[in-house]
């Protein structure tokens, strides 16, 4: 090997290098500026005590767990100068250790700021943000499992959005005329049929993958408006489905601030927390998982060693759009009752971020979905406080943290190698 090659092949260790510095530096400077935002906004000119309610009226301990209470302003101080000192020694080393964990804290430190500057002299429940927070991660969680369902086996599924609208529809029609369960059961099946449209237009003609799942999402918006003016707005009977209260473990509810937030949910947030887990399980640790998880790296490798490549890609779609299906009744029995058009709001798209964010991974999609959640439900408990933000820029708070995490904090992600490539069987 001459020099000149091995100068060559050195190369581009040298260009990560400077790019991961390069990165290092970038976060530095973002900690230095939300240090100076903390400084400027929610530290000088902010008076009072921030009170947060850290159990219900109802709970067991409502009278002998006492709530948590500080100066705002003089938190927001400390919270400026810590960031300043994380951001002073990440540009002094500009190195990329413990990245994600510095992160975690950077954002954690300006959320309490933020919530003292929002909550000062007033209180705020923070059980009740909690709660909100699983229960509006719910339909991201379950978006982002069928896209990991779908992807890891090299189908890219953009239609998440179409199918959660599509099996919120079906779910309060036929829920309104039947039962829940029935209405829920129609909603999954509704996200399966979708599914299979998209796994036999992409795997069996080979169209092209997001061009479908655009085409899927516009027939869902454009089928569920017209159907809800003729038929849901001149007959309301048809759109009152009701909705599932919320069901105590017992023992476990009553445990102070944890109880009521994890064991005081809707049967859709332990659903989707046990999906999680047990996606997770059956992807990375049985050969079925292995199989899928192969199918979207080398399919050809896979069908070598004798896996049926396009039946488990019908499989995975099919499962996948049964899960969004799922996801769509949760806009009905476990918030509303009743079907708006358009409901889902663009949250099919969110949950691809929480499934970007998560590495195609359950259990950090489900974690990408309840940083996304408990945005929603911020924005949501911030149109209470006096705090002066336009509702508008509250209902924009999802959308925003979406876009900062995805472009700026979700760093080098590694999709299936394989995904959004039609696979040609060559025998």
């Amino acid at each position: 090997m001459t020099a000149i090659d091995a100068s060559t092949q050195a190369d581009p260790r040298r260009e990560r290098t400077r790019s991961e510095t390069a990165r290092a530096r970038t976060l530095a400077f973002a900690y230095l500026a939300l240090s100076a935002i903390v400084f400027g906004f929610f530290a000088l000119g902010t008076e009072g005590t921030a009170e947060f309610r850290l159990t219900s009226p109802g709970d067991r301990f409502h009278n002998t767990v006492p709530d948590l209470n500080f100066d705002a302003g003089a938190v927001a101080y400390v919270v400026a100068v810590l960031l300043a000192i994380l951001g002073g020694a990440q540009l002094s080393r500009a190195s990329v250790g413990f990245e994600g964990a510095i992160v975690g804290a950077v954002g954690f430190l300006f959320v309490v700021a933020f919530l003292g500057w929002a909550a000062a002299g007033d209180s705020f429940s923070l059980v009740g943000m909690l709660q909100a927070t699983f229960v509006r991660a719910v339909p991201l969680a379950l978006g982002a499992f069928t896209g990991i369902m779908c992807e890891r086996a090299g189908v890219v599924n953009i239609a998440i959005e179409g199918m959660l609208l599509s099996g919120a529809f079906v779910s309060a029609l036929v829920g309104s005329v039947s039962n829940a369960l029935v209405g829920v059961g129609a909603a999954v099946l509704t996200g399966g049929l979708l599914a299979l449209v998209l796994a036999v237009l992409c795997i069996r003609y080979r169209a092209d993958q997001i061009i479908v799942g655009v085409v899927i999402n516009i027939f869902a918006l454009g089928l569920t408006s017209f159907l809800t003016a003729r038929i849901l707005t001149e007959h309301p009977e048809y759109n009152n489905a009701g909705v599932f209260g919320p069901i105590e473990i017992p023992l476990l509810h009553d445990i102070p601030l944890v109880g009521p937030v994890l064991f005081e949910q809707t049967v859709f947030v332990y659903a989707a927390v046990l999906l999680a887990f047990a996606l997770a399980y059956l992807l990375y640790r049985t050969r079925w998982g292995l199989r899928v998880r192969a199918i979207g790296e080398h399919p050809l490798a896979a069908d070598t060693v004798g896996v049926e490549v396009y039946r488990m890609q019908y499989v995975n779609v099919v499962l996948g759009g049964m899960i969004a299906g799922l996801g769509g009744a949760y806009f009905i029995y476990g918030s509303t009752g009743r079907f708006d058009e358009n409901m889902t709001n663009g949250r099919g798209f969110i949950a691809l971020a929480a499934m970007i964010f998560g590495r195609w991974h359950p259990i950090g999609a489900l974690s990408a979905a309840l940083l996304f959640g408990f945005a929603d439900a911020l924005q949501q408990k911030l149109g209470i406080l006096s705090t002066g933000i336009p509702s508008e820029f509250l209902l924009m708070a999802p959308f925003l943290v979406t876009i900062i995490v995805v472009a700026g904090f979700a760093g080098k992600t590694k999709a299936p190698a394989a995904e959004g490539t039609a696979y040609v069987m060559e025998r």
